[in-house]
């Protein structure tokens, strides 16, 4: 069995995912996962905003807004 790995902007509202890894180098990869963006963790996406950017995610327990430029930068896996 083959999973599909593919951008955090890609996964539809309400689904889950496990984050594989993050495309992004230095401070700005040091940046998503002091928010909890870490790989081997669980996000779901809960909603996108009015424009439809940003878009609403649930890391941790926490809810947190990134804009689709920047969860592209991550790779989940569901």
């Amino acid at each position: 069995m083959t999973s599909e790995t593919f951008a955090l902007s890609r996964l539809p509202v309400g689904c889950r995912a496990i984050i594989t890894c993050i495309r992004a180098e230095g401070l700005e990869k040091d940046r998503f996962i002091d928010l909890g963006f870490s790989p081997s963790l669980e996000v779901k996406t809960l909603f996108h905003s009015p424009s439809g950017n940003p878009t609403a995610y649930e890391v941790m327990g926490a809810v947190l807004a990134l804009r689709s430029e920047d969860a592209a930068k991550i790779i989940v896996q569901k």
